[in-house]
């Protein structure tokens, strides 16, 4: 059976010394798959398609190194999804990001201090920081006391508050 990236052309135009031949090496077609891939991962925002595109880097030097096409696929699966597995793994071992009302790289009031006068009955009160009055409340489990206090998260333009 002969191969289909290496049938000529224009054959019936050309007679028997056809020098227009789709000779497409197995390598280029590996790089292009690759291309793709990433091209997708930028159109997507997905990162795993990133690390697939890994595993078809593999298989397309597997083809320069002139593995059989059976190699170039397990390599291709192999590596693009070991890449994929190893991402998993490290994503789970990271702990997850803050929410942004509480995380202080997000909003750079959170951590920051204020002085609360006095309290309402109902675990609200109001001060004024950065020019503005702010409504302000409690965080879970804290008790209402007047004082200095640490923002720990920002709810619209509520900020909850923990006694220093």
């Amino acid at each position: 059976m002969t191969d289909p990236l290496r049938q000529p052309l224009f054959a019936a135009e050309c007679g028997d010394r056809n020098t227009h031949e789709a000779d497409m090496a197995q390598s280029s077609i590996w790089w292009v798959l690759a291309g793709a891939v990433v091209a997708l991962e930028l159109l997507s925002g997905t990162f795993y398609l990133l690390m697939l595109s890994l595993g078809l880097v593999g298989a397309a030097l597997a083809a320069h190194l002139g593995a059989s096409i059976t190699v170039q696929l397990v390599v291709a699966a192999v590596v693009g999804g070991g890449f994929v597995l190893g991402w998993r793994r490290y994503k789970q071992q990271r702990p997850s990001a803050l929410p942004a009302s509480e995380n202080r790289d997000v909003n750079l009031d959170v951590g920051e201090t204020v002085l609360v006068d006095a309290w309402n009955f109902d675990g609200t009160g109001s001060v004024r920081y950065r020019g503005a009055n702010w409504n302000v409340c409690l965080a879970t489990g804290a008790s209402p006391a007047p004082g200095l206090h640490q923002i720990v998260e920002v709810i619209g333009s509520r900020l909850v508050l923990r006694k220093l």
